[in-house]
């Protein structure tokens, strides 16, 4: 997995799923899929312009010191979707359960085709210069790289199950 430090905070990160770009870019809009592979405990995520992308998680039993309880709601609104290859999330807010959202960001999610599988990248991009919007990109980027581990091991075994 490929990760591309910036230092204003925001992040991009790569990785090859040795599975069609459809089934991967359906495990975004897959509620089943959702919940195994991001830990979602709710999501509303519909796939057209102007549809909603929301995903809940349960609140952290622990606090970070700058962002409090992590969890929370991460919500924006899909204003490009091209089915099976990529989709753009605009006006993205993270809803934290305690403290003031974070916001506003953009989530570009990519599926090329490369070999037998595909080439998923995740970009996230929105940014104050600030402690705590360092934080937020600091933990988020480690959870992106878990997530997308546990995306990759999901596609990879449920080949040609999850499509949008």
């Amino acid at each position: 997995m490929a990760t591309v430090p910036d230092p204003a905070g925001r992040f991009e990160q790569s990785l090859f799923i040795n599975a069609k770009p459809a089934d991967v870019f359906g495990c975004f809009f897959d509620h089943v899929a959702l919940k195994i592979w991001w830990q979602a405990v709710h999501a509303v995520v519909t796939p057209v312009p102007f549809g909603v992308f929301a995903i809940e998680w349960t609140q952290t039993p622990y606090r970070d010191e700058l962002l409090g309880p992590l969890g929370g709601v991460f919500h924006g609104t899909v204003v490009d979707v091209r089915p099976g290859q990529q989709l753009l999330v605009a006006d993205c807010w993270w809803v934290p359960p305690e403290g003031d959202a974070l916001g506003p960001m953009a989530l570009h999610v990519s599926c090329q085709p490369e070999g037998d599988g595909c080439r998923l990248t995740v970009r996230q991009d929105g940014y104050e210069p600030s402690p705590r919007w360092r934080r937020y990109y600091a933990v988020v980027s480690r959870g992106w790289q878990l997530s997308l581990t546990a995306l990759r091991r999901h596609a990879e075994s449920h080949h040609g199950s999850v499509r949008v």
